[in-house]
């Protein structure tokens, strides 16, 4: 969720209070990125931990009443938790990230969730094609991502299960969890 005007996959470059988002969470990548991230990922110092965004932005916080909850747990439990593999950074623009591997089903969900609230485009339709993927640094030069990118390839390849997607609030200040939906076991 993390925003970046440069980034094809950014967000707004501001969070405002009720805005949400829906990532799945990869504590598995956390001993690799935490310090990265806390220093050069702005979501990072909001509060959010490693992940994959699967829509940002979603629906304002107002709007996810039990209905929404209700169809949003259809949703992702109509897929069934998977594993994904991280083997390699990639980059964008400015910025260094890890590649989800199969990213099959992470492309589904948001497809699946857009589908049912064509309102909540990922990054609000700006782009033709969203890249899963979990941001690392942001807006660095060159060179300091080359250094990220070394010190990330002691730490890979990471494997973990995926097996739920979060609903996360910005509360003006920082993100929060507010509930999780589970994928079909």
């Amino acid at each position: 969720m993390a925003p970046d005007t440069t980034n094809p996959t950014s967000g707004t470059g501001h969070y405002e209070a009720g805005q949400t988002g829906l990532i799945v969470k990869i504590p598995a990548a956390e001993p690799a990125v935490r310090a990265w991230r806390e220093r050069l990922d702005p979501s990072a110092i909001a509060g959010v931990p490693a992940h994959v965004t699967v829509l940002f932005p979603f629906l304002h916080e107002h709007l996810i009443d039990t209905t929404v909850q209700a169809a949003l747990a259809e949703i992702v439990g109509s897929h069934r938790a998977f594993d994904v593999r991280f083997a390699e950074s990639r980059r964008f623009p400015e910025v260094l990230y890890l590649a989800p591997e199969p990213d099959t089903t992470l492309r589904l969900l948001t497809r699946a969730i857009a589908d049912r609230w064509p309102q909540a485009q990922p990054y609000g339709g700006r782009f033709p094609d969203v890249v899963p993927h979990l941001t690392v640094a942001q807006r660095q030069e060159a060179d300091v991502l080359d250094e990220i990118e070394a010190d990330l390839a002691r730490s890979l390849p990471l494997t973990t299960r995926i097996s739920s997607v979060d609903l996360m609030v910005h509360d003006g200040v920082a993100w929060r969890d507010r509930t999780s939906f589970a994928l079909r076991g």
